[in-house]
């Protein structure tokens, strides 16, 4: 696959698919953003940079700014999921060994 093919790839689902599943791209970008600037502020604010932590509840936050738009698109809720799974995993993993991120 050559560059050409994996931008037709790309303008295929931004003009199509995804479109289509969480409406125009300036309404969904802004619904993100506004979750995006309250998690990185409070993670300035408690921790003094965003944490990987941090950026799972980001991914969850753009799952559900998507679903905001489509509230029926089960991978969305799939992904919730995964994220919240994966977040939970490794904030409460460094609990129990006395490091923190």
């Amino acid at each position: 696959m050559n560059r050409s093919d994996i931008l037709g790839a790309a303008l295929g689902l931004i003009d199509g698919q995804r479109q289509a599943d969480y409406g125009p791209v300036e309404d969904n970008f802004r619904r993100i953003s506004v979750g995006v600037n309250l998690i990185a502020e409070e993670a300035m604010r408690t921790h003094g940079r965003v944490t990987k932590e941090h950026y799972a509840l980001i991914m969850i936050w753009t799952k559900v700014a998507r679903l905001l738009e489509t509230i029926d698109h089960a991978d969305s809720w799939v992904d919730i999921c995964g994220y919240a799974a994966l977040g939970g995993e490794m904030a409460t993993k460094e609990q129990g060994d006395g490091q923190a991120d």
